[in-house]
């Protein structure tokens, strides 16, 4: 596995619209390492993520993600950054027009690949990691909420990022797949994947506590700071 900062925030402000949402962030990420984000609503969770994804521009400070400077990035930079990055949405975001393999293959050939036998054997690929292989032809409305985020990932991880950004992945989840779903988070964490995951299930992570950033007052308290764990028990009881 690659070593280093595969993400560095200095004195960074991270705006929504033109709300300033985090102030002052300094935070650094090295490869490898798997992170939970949370916070109240309004907080900057997303927002942070979106700076990361170069879709919120940088305003103010320095950011590097993946080797490329955030700080006026320009706008021919931003498809090879978001290359090293794969993106999981709480809301899915597949194209409902066509089946599973269209839309990872719509992925793959807009991403620059050509040879037809090298798409479908990545295809293939993905969707056998994510136990998904017998839904290739499914359109997504035929699949349950929980198999449409495992295609999600498998669309994620198609360009072999160095990144993953999961924006509340299980947020639309029951408990059950929640838990599987985070355990694919897991996984690919072990097989040496970055992943940033900005989460409100604290019932699921708290039986799997790891490095956290909770967002709160326009800042972030790092658990890594204090060498500290975050107690999620007492935030489920709090309603935090």
């Amino acid at each position: 596995m690659e070593s280093g900062k595969i993400v560095e925030l200095v004195n960074a402000d991270i705006y929504q619209r033109e709300n300033l949402v985090l102030s002052n962030i300094n935070l650094e990420i090295e490869r490898g390492e798997f992170i939970y984000v949370i916070g109240k609503v309004g907080t900057g969770k997303s927002s942070l993520i979106k700076t990361l994804n170069a879709e919120i521009p940088l305003q103010s400070g320095s950011g590097k993600v993946a080797g490329f400077e955030l700080f006026n990035i320009k706008s021919r930079e931003i498809p090879p950054l978001r290359r090293k990055l794969g993106v999981v949405f709480q809301d899915f975001r597949l194209l409902t027009d066509r089946n599973v393999h269209d839309n990872l293959s719509f992925v793959l050939k807009s991403t620059g690949w050509k040879n037809k036998l090298d798409i479908e054997s990545r295809i293939a690929e993905v969707l056998d990691s994510m136990g998904m292989l017998d839904k290739l032809m499914k359109m997504p409305h035929q699949l349950s909420g929980g198999e449409q985020q495992r295609v999600v990932i498998a669309r994620a991880i198609l360009n072999n990022p160095e990144l993953i950004l999961a924006d509340e992945p299980t947020g639309n989840l029951d408990p059950e797949t929640s838990e599987e779903i985070l355990d694919l988070f897991i996984r690919l964490n072990k097989e040496g994947k970055t992943v940033i995951m900005v989460t409100h299930d604290y019932a699921s992570i708290a039986k799997k506590p790891t490095r956290t950033l909770v967002c709160s007052n326009k800042g972030i308290t790092d658990s890594a700071a204090n060498n500290t764990l975050v107690d999620f028990e007492s935030l489920l009881e709090k309603n935090y």
